[in-house]
């Protein structure tokens, strides 16, 4: 029976994988264990669910896409058999007919590089009797800063499960250790973010083909998706947003609904998803294929910010003083622009300077397995981390937002720009919508 759940991407290599689990072992207390669990299948109404998504955690140290799924790691098991245990549900020729066949064992440890493989109902039997070795249990949680759980996933689940059945053991946490680890992308994850951004330069460069006044932001969407996905993507790494006009200064908006008109401009903040790796770009075009020279103006300011950004991204920078730094570069432009004064500089808040007006978010987050990354804020940058570049301003009496996003590899002199070969220059979006 085929696992199809590899079928639609070059897989990693279970090296990499076997590599993610020695690094993250190497960091646990003598005599402890660390368990993961795969993401539920959640519910929507009648027997409806939505489309699976692995927990990102579970899927970085197995490489395992599929449902009930639990991973065990042990580095000091007795039984050598017993320090790294994947546990996965059992197909059968049922499962096979209506869903497809799941992972069987030769499969897993060709994937995975583990060697025992057990079923899922077995876990509960296998984990009690190793839990007479160990003095300590890590679990996994979501500390994300913009998470915003209001569901128990299955790992609150088990987690409070393991606390009630293993009340006298010492418990540690798993996600300080992977925000560390997953932060610093390897060569294979690298090329596989790669692939993302290829397939979002191939979706956009159809879409500068596509626009003019009259379409709907929706069929651009729709434009994008069938790019992304006849090119093996399973779509958007994230809720697209196609906003035009006013709509270009909601930062979140993601109704698409509304029609493109003649003079104004579209924000496109989209990213094709590849192996589960995300791309996240943003660009902005003039729906009748030239900008006006406000808007070019405009536009040149925020993309003199994003390379200004770029060059500041480097090994050992504080991601505060970063941000700190583009802010100054932003402030320069405003009042190139005459958007803000220097006396409204000369006076600002601290802690909301002038330019928050017209700039009001984030330069850059991590970016991997999720759109926004795990990566530890507080520590300094460090080669193999990945960050997008996104500067913007929002000029809501205008009808204008204008934000441009690139991702970029760290490296220890500089940075490889991931979305190096997508066009960019204003001159250059005119030229290939005029042909």
């Amino acid at each position: 029976m085929r696992y199809l759940r590899f079928m639609r991407y070059q897989p990693l290599s279970a090296d990499l994988y076997k590599a993610n689990r020695a690094k993250f072992a190497a960091q646990m207390k003598p005599r402890s264990i660390a368990v993961f669990f795969s993401n539920d299948i959640y519910p929507t109404s009648a027997d409806g669910t939505l489309p699976f998504k692995q927990a990102s955690d579970i899927l970085w140290l197995t490489g395992v896409d599929q449902e009930e799924t639990v991973l065990v790691l042990f580095p000091d098991a007795h039984n050598p058999s017993d320090r790294e245990i994947l546990f996965t549900l059992e197909t059968n020729e049922e499962l096979a007919i209506w869903e497809g066949a799941k992972l069987d064992r030769t499969r897993a440890t060709a994937a995975t590089g583990i060697t025992n493989i057990q079923w899922t109902t077995a876990f509960e039997r296998t984990f009690h009797r190793l839990m007479a070795e160990a003095d300590a249990l890590y679990l996994n949680d979501n500390p994300h800063t913009r998470a915003r759980n209001i569901v128990q996933t299955r790992t609150d689940r088990e987690n409070a499960g393991l606390r009630a059945n293993y009340p006298n053991y010492e418990f540690e946490r798993s996600a300080p250790i992977l925000y560390s680890l997953r932060a610093i992308k390897s060569q294979e994850e690298v090329d596989q973010m790669q692939r993302a951004c290829d397939i979002t330069k191939a979706g956009f460069e159809r879409v500068l083909q596509f626009v003019k006044p009259g379409v709907m932001e929706y069929e651009i969407e729709a434009e994008f998706m069938h790019e992304f996905l006849r090119r093996g993507s399973r779509g958007f790494a994230y809720t697209p947003i196609i906003g035009s006009g006013f709509n270009a200064c909601v930062l979140h908006y993601i109704e698409n609904s509304a029609e493109c008109k003649a003079g104004d401009v579209i924000l496109m903040d989209v990213g094709a998803e590849y192996g589960n790796y995300a791309a996240d770009m943003t660009r902005c075009v003039p729906v009748s294929g030239k900008f006006t020279d406000r808007q070019r103006a405009v536009y040149n300011a925020v993309l003199s910010v994003m390379r200004g950004a770029m060059n500041l991204l480097k090994p050992g920078v504080s991601l505060h003083d970063y941000h700190v730094q583009v802010g100054e570069l932003m402030t320069k432009e405003l009042l190139d622009l005459g958007l803000i004064t220097a006396d409204e500089v000369a006076n600002e808040n601290p802690a909301w300077p002038a330019y928050k007006k017209y700039f009001m978010h984030g330069t850059s987050h991590f970016i991997g397995l999720d759109v926004h990354d795990v990566g530890h804020w507080h520590e300094p940058i460090q080669a193999g981390h990945v960050f997008t570049v996104e500067p913007g301003i929002y000029i809501r009496e205008e009808n204008l937002g204008i934000r441009l996003e690139n991702d970029i590899l760290i490296t220890e002199d500089g940075y490889v720009d991931l979305m190096g070969q997508i066009p960019l220059e204003a001159d250059e979006i005119e030229a290939m919508m005029a042909g």
